[in-house]
């Protein structure tokens, strides 16, 4: 999809939010990634250079309509419209996380954004999802519902039975395969017998495709004719996005079975980069106006880490707060 396509769909404001919010994300995480023997989250998974997806498909699907994310959240909540102060509060453990940090990196959510969670159980968004999904056909909403999930999740048993309940019942939801390359350390190629992940969507009847994830125009357009079919009644289709983690799978991982040549590779494939260009080659931006961007997107984030670190933490006497419901107000006994 070229740029003079989704001007059709995309204001020129709403393009350069698009960049905005990839940049944001990348900068976010390169930021926490500095700080990560501060950050009370045991694990922190990056999204550095895969996010083009996230911003991409959030793009094409309204504010009421729903995602959910895994344990490589943090820029599926940005997208989403997440505030980043909220976010990067919880991943330090703060009391103004938008969990209170309780949940930390890998479960951040924000319901006021029908964002309904990172999830560190792999593969376990899409069930949830498939109950939204329901609930939004069932109560004739007509809201779509996306789940990002890995190729480690691809071969996850309830994925499976989740795209398969999808399409009997042909629900309003899109399941988006972000294809990194690598489960941890295992690369897709050994852990399955298929060059595209998405050939499965024909096992279920239901409508699957596999575009370059590095490319927000693709996905941008993958996600909209999906959205299109699901509003339609069309039921469910799988989106695979062909990307790539730059760094390891948490920041605790040493990264040692990839190459220097295959990483140096994927970073001349720079999701942001690309779209930059295309952005200056029809003019709808320029060097100037980029490198203010940048400016104000790093000046932001320092804001947040200096707003973080004025936080308090969680009081010890509030720890059980928000485990259980009283049974009071539930209409118990």
């Amino acid at each position: 999809m070229s740029i003079e396509e989704l001007q059709k769909d995309l204001s020129l404001d709403e393009l350069i939010m698009l960049y905005k919010k990839m940049l944001l994300i990348r900068e976010f995480e390169q930021r926490i990634t500095k700080d990560a023997g501060k950050i009370k989250s045991p694990l922190v998974h990056t999204y550095t250079g895969e996010e083009a997806i996230a911003v991409g498909v959030c793009a094409a699907i309204n504010d009421n309509d729903y995602i959910t994310s895994t344990h490589r959240g943090h820029g599926h909540f940005i997208a989403k419209g997440g505030d980043i102060n909220s976010l990067m509060a919880e991943i330090f453990g703060k009391e103004g996380g938008i969990c209170k940090g309780r949940g930390g990196s890998m479960h951040v959510a924000d319901f006021s954004k029908n964002m309904l969670g990172a999830n560190g159980i792999v593969g376990a968004g899409p069930p949830l999802a498939l109950g939204v999904a329901l609930a939004s056909k069932m109560r004739n909403e007509g809201k779509v519902v996306i789940t990002f999930f890995g190729d480690g999740a691809a071969n996850q048993g309830m994925l499976h039975e989740s795209m398969n309940l999808a399409a009997i019942w042909k629900l309003p939801i899109i399941f988006v395969l972000e294809n990194n390359k690598y489960g941890w350390s295992t690369p897709v190629d050994y852990a399955t017998g298929v060059k595209d992940l998405s050939i499965r969507a024909q096992g279920y009847g239901m409508k699957g495709f596999t575009i370059d994830g590095n490319d927000i125009t693709e996905v941008y357009r993958a996600t909209k004719e999906a959205v299109d079919l699901a509003r339609k009644g069309g039921g469910p289709t799988l989106i695979e996005c062909k990307t790539y983690r730059w760094q390891g799978q948490t920041t605790m991982d040493a990264d040692k079975y990839r190459s220097i040549e295959e990483k140096e590779e994927w970073k001349r494939k720079c999701p942001i980069e690309a779209f930059k260009i295309k952005l200056i080659k029809n003019e709808i931006i320029d060097r100037a106006i980029i490198q203010k961007i940048k400016e104000e997107t790093v000046e932001e984030i320092e804001q947040s880490i200096k707003l973080t670190k004025k936080s308090s933490k969680p009081d010890i006497n509030t720890v059980l707060d928000d485990v259980y419901k009283n049974s009071m107000n539930m209409g118990g006994t």
